[in-house]
Parts: C-alpha cells; sequence; structure tokens
C-alpha cells in the first residue's frame, strides 16, 4: 500500500491516530467519563424518548449506540452522541402525521429518518458541504435556540400540570393548556416541581454530580413506596429489558418528498450543534477538529442508531460538558458509557417502571430553559438591529411552524439577510486627514478635510451583481450634491473581488462622468481585480498604470499639481 493511501485511510478512520498516541493513565478518566455520562444520559435520554413520542428505552438506545458510532468515525474527542431536545421535538411534530396514529410504523419511521439523516451526511461529506452550514448566522442559532427551547418547554407544562395538553405549535398549545388549568394534578405539580427545583439547585451547587440520577433514583422509590400509579400519577410503565434487536429499518414506508426534508432539518441541526460545541472542545484541548470528517462521524452514529431502532442522534453541548467535565481524554469514553447503558438495559429496567412522567418532564425543562438567551437577545438589539431581526425570524417561525419548518425557514432567512447585508456594503468617501497625507472615510474621522474638486470613494465590498447599482446609485447621489467636480477617483483596495456585474457599473459610472466632462480614475485594484477590469476594456477608458496605486500617491500629486486631472491620460 501506498503511503498516501496509507494517511488517508489514517485520516477516515481517526481511532488509529488517537489509539496509536493513547497513554495508560488516560484509560482511568476515559472510564470515570464513561460512567458519568451514563449516569447523565439515563434521565436525559428516556426524558428526550418520551418528548419524540417513543418508548423510553429508545433513547437509551440512541445514546448506546450513537457513541459507538460516533466514535468509529468522529473527529472530536469530547463530543458526546446522543437524543437532543431539537430533534426529538421534531420528530414529535413530523413523524405523528406521517405515521397516522399507528404507533409500530411510528418508531420505524422515527429509525428511517436516522437511516436517511446517515445518507445525507455522507452525501454532505462527498460534496463538502460543511461550507454550506456556515451560512447559517450565530445570530439565526440564538433565535432558533430561544424558539425551540420556548416549544419544547410549551410541549412539556402539561407533564407537569398533570393536564392533557395539545396543539400543533407553541401559541395553540399555550391556548389549549390555559383551558385546562382548572384540571390541573395537584400531587403531580408538587412532584415536578420539587424534581424542577432539586434540578435547578443541583445544577448550581452541584456541578459535576449525578443530580438527574439520584433524583430520578429517588422519586422511583418515594412512588413506588406511597403508591403513586394508584393515586393517578402518569409513570412510564414497563421498559422490556435486554438490549435492541439489530436489523435493517424497513424502508418503503415513506416518498422521499415526506423523508428527506425530515432527515434535512435533523443533519442540519445536528451538524451545526455537534460542530459548534466539537469546536470549543478541540480549542481547549489544543488538537484539530476536522469539521468534513464530523459529517462522517454523525452518519455512523445515525446508521448505527438506525440498524438499533432508535431515532437520529446527534452530539450536544451539555452531554458533551458533562463527558469533559468528567475527565474524558479520549472517544473511547463513549464505548465506556455505551458499555455501562448496555449493562442497565440487560439487568435494571425493571427498576423503571415507576418513573413519574412529571420527573421526567421536569429534566427536559432543566436541560432546555438555557436554551433561551433573554441577555444575547437584548445585546443583539442594542449592538446590531439587523442580527436581531435575524434571531427574531427564527424564533417566531419556530414558535408558528414547528421546529423542522422553523429551521429551514431560518437557514433560508440566514442567507436572505446575508444577501441583503451584501446588497448594501458602506462606501466611504474619502477626504485628507489634517497634517498629514493620508486619505480616510470622512464618516468615520472628525476634522477630516474635504477634497476640492475632486470625489474619493472606496466601496468596502466585493463589487458583485447584487450591490452594483447600489454603490453607483451611492456614488451618483454623491455627485448631484457636490459641485465643480473635476475628478472621480474609485480605490479598490477593499474590495478583493469583482463579477461582470461590477466591472459593467465601472462602464456605467466611467460614461455618466464623460458625459459631464468629469474624469475618472481606478485604484488599488488587486491581481483578480486588474485581469478582469483589463478584460472588459476598461484599460481602454482609464489609466491602468493607476491601478497598482494607492489613493494617497494618486491624489498627492493631483493636489500638487496646478490643473487637478493633468496627470491623468486624456479621458474626455
Amino acid at each position: 500500500m501506498s503511503s498516501g493511501w496509507k494517511w488517508r485511510g489514517l485520516f477516515l478512520f481517526p481511532p488509529a491516530t488517537w489509539l496509536a498516541q493513547y497513554h495508560r493513565a488516560w484509560l482511568r478518566s476515559d472510564a470515570i467519563a464513561g460512567i458519568t455520562l451514563a449516569a447523565y444520559a439515563i434521565p436525559v435520554s428516556l426524558a428526550y424518548a418520551t418528548l419524540a413520542g417513543l418508548p423510553p428505552q429508545i433513547g437509551i438506545y440512541g445514546y448506546m449506540l450513537g457513541g459507538i458510532g460516533y466514535a468509529l468515525l468522529g473527529s472530536s474527542r469530547q463530543l458526546a452522541i446522543g437524543p437532543t431536545s431539537a430533534i426529538s421535538l421534531m420528530i414529535a411534530a413530523t413523524v405523528g402525521a406521517l405515521a397516522g396514529g399507528d404507533a409500530a410504523k411510528y418508531a420505524e419511521i422515527a429509525s428511517l429518518a436516522a437511516c436517511a439523516v446517515a445518507l445525507l451526511c455522507l452525501i454532505a461529506w462527498l460534496f463538502k458541504l460543511s461550507v454550506l452550514v456556515r451560512l447559517v448566522s450565530d445570530s439565526i442559532l440564538v433565535g432558533f435556540k430561544a424558539g425551540a427551547g420556548l416549544t419544547i418547554i410549551m410541549s412539556q407544562l402539561p407533564s407537569l400540570f398533570g393536564v392533557a395538553g395539545g396543539g400543533h405549535n407553541f401559541f395553540d398549545r399555550a391556548i389549549k393548556l390555559a383551558g385546562q388549568l382548572g384540571d390541573i394534578n395537584w400531587l403531580v405539580l408538587a412532584i415536578g416541581a420539587i424534581a424542577l427545583l432539586s434540578l435547578l439547585v443541583g445544577e448550581r451547587w452541584l456541578r459535576g454530580k449525578p443530580v438527574g440520577l439520584s433524583i430520578m433514583a429517588l422519586s422511583i422509590m418515594l412512588a413506588t413506596l406511597l403508591g403513586f400509579p394508584s393515586l393517578g400519577v402518569p409513570v412510564t410503565g414497563k421498559i422490556p429489558e435486554g438490549l435492541p434487536a439489530f436489523g435493517l429499518p424497513r424502508f418503503g414506508l415513506l416518498e422521499p418528498d415526506e423523508l428527506f426534508p425530515l432527515a434535512a432539518g435533523c443533519v442540519l441541526l445536528a451538524y451545526i450543534e455537534g460542530v459548534s460545541a466539537a469546536r470549543s472542545f478541540a480549542a481547549k484541548h489544543g488538537y484539530a477538529l476536522d469539521v468534513r470528517q464530523e459529517f462522517l462521524g454523525l452518519g455512523a452514529a445515525n446508521l448505527v442508531a438506525a440498524f438499533g431502532h432508535g431515532y437520529p442522534v446527534a452530539g450536544g453541548l451539555s452531554q458533551s460538558a458533562v463527558n469533559d467535565n468528567a475527565g474524558a481524554r479520549t472517544p473511547l469514553a463513549l464505548v465506556i458509557c455505551s458499555t455501562t447503558l448496555a449493562l442497565c438495559l440487560l439487568f435494571f429496567t425493571g427498576a423503571l417502571t415507576n418513573l413519574p412522567k412529571a420527573v421526567l418532564a421536569a429534566i427536559v425543562f432543566a436541560a432546555v430553559y438555557r436554551l433561551v438567551d433573554i441577555r444575547a437577545l437584548l445585546r443583539m438589539w442594542q449592538v446590531s438591529r439587523i442580527d436581531f431581526y435575524a434571531a427574531a425570524i427564527a424564533l417566531v417561525s419556530v414558535l408558528l411552524l414547528g421546529i423542522l419548518q422553523g429551521v429551514l425557514l431560518a437557514a433560508i432567512a440566514s442567507i436572505v439577510l446575508l444577501l441583503a447585508r451584501a446588497s448594501r456594503p458602506n462606501v466611504a468617501f474619502l477626504g485628507q486627514l489634517p497634517g498629514t497625507g493620508r486619505y480616510s472615510d470622512d464618516a468615520r474621522h472628525e476634522g477630516v478635510e474635504p477634497l476640492v474638486g475632486i470625489i474619493a470613494f472606496r466601496p468596502e465590498a466585493s463589487l458583485l451583481y447584487i450591490n452594483a447599482e447600489t454603490i453607483l446609485d451611492t456614488v451618483s447621489d454623491a455627485l448631484l450634491k457636490a459641485a465643480d467636480i473635476k475628478l472621480v477617483v474609485c480605490d479598490l483596495s477593499a474590495s478583493p473581488y469583482i463579477d461582470l456585474a461590477g466591472a459593467r457599473m465601472l462602464h456605467d459610472l466611467y460614461d455618466k462622468l464623460a458625459s459631464s466632462h468629469i474624469a475618472f480614475c481606478i485604484v488599488g485594484a488587486h491581481a483578480q481585480l486588474r485581469d478582469l477590469l483589463r478584460a472588459e476594456g476598461l484599460a481602454e477608458k482609464t489609466d491602468s498604470a493607476a491601478w497598482l496605486r494607492s489613493v494617497d500617491s494618486v491624489l498627492g500629486e493631483n493636489k500638487q499639481s496646478s490643473d487637478p486631472i493633468s496627470l491623468l491620460p486624456s479621458q474626455l
């Protein structure tokens, strides 16, 4: 085998790298982290599976199998894989309508969705689509997470209050819940409230401890001793013992146009959240993260979960923080976590029979309330209104349309806002800094001396089809307001790229100026710009030698000349 293929194989199989560098001293840290992560995963996975509308054990399957798949192909050493709140709610909101009330079909479609996620991840890896995910801005994510958090919290309030609930979106659920407040089961509310308060106190004062697992165990003990099920308190019921039965998902249940929008939403959510978390841990521990390889890791996790009849899984910040804080050094911690969960499925599921559903709702509530980042939204309002509006679009779309439609609309909104920003670049009009030979934006520096008979402008963006007309209109407005202009200088030093529409705009500006007997000069053009300007014939209209010069040198020479355009070639 050639050395090139050998290194490529190592690149595609990360364990070959970290196992070769493994130190025996790390085993204890990875073992503690794996067991700690399992203690965290049991209550959370039960809660998220319930949120997804699936049997509780399906959540444990996701953590157990997804972790093994990711450990084989993922590039992060601390990222923990399992069911997440947003994907669980997306499954609940989408699969229910597709299954038509058939519980068996519901579970099969959820597993098929995980398989479709794996396929899309492979396609994304092959076509290097990680760059597309970067189009979703941080502000969009803040709004999306806030909307998802509020939606999830609203979906869990009926379980906390002991009422039926219902509804299709946040507002519909809120209206239905308000109409059922007279039917509150006060015992259920007390159980849920105590569990929630205990979780919040534990989060504040007992960081790193298995608070969720302890509260779950205590609630089961009390429910059994006090007979909560006979008092009308809903519980999980019997959870099947043993490992999941492996097999291929049942294909043909859905048409591709029904399945792949759900899978695409899951991939978008899973990849963005997973890579964001993985990057933070890679930076903390000083190793390189391969964002393209993460598609393979995520795909492998979902493929293994699908074969075990699980539903889509992803890397999450909260479970990864548990893994990291417990001392995880390598993905071996995920394998140990999966082994621990397998032992629990084999021997301890009977103990979960009397787990109150209100406690699971409290666990979900405690896990997702931090998604609603009011402080970040207020800061956006104060610092950047366009970022706030982007976040608001994402938030409202999730509340109105649900997680799947909300995340897809948020992604579209992110691209539209990116284009909107690019279409309105800042055009700096230059003046001379007093006492110097330098020129700068007169709108940003006080006391800048205006140029006499000259307009010098600098577009602070690439000249593209989307902003060319805006730049031309801005310069035209400046010409209308000025008097006795004899020279216009276009400084392209802040424009890294130009397309044909941008070159056409410069032609139009030249023609407009020529009709008014005003000279035109281009300076500060980078190599790519010069090539395209020359190909488009602008060298015949402007002095191509000036393209390499700076605005300071051109304006300085013109200022020393009695004729402000004598140093330029004849253009008129």
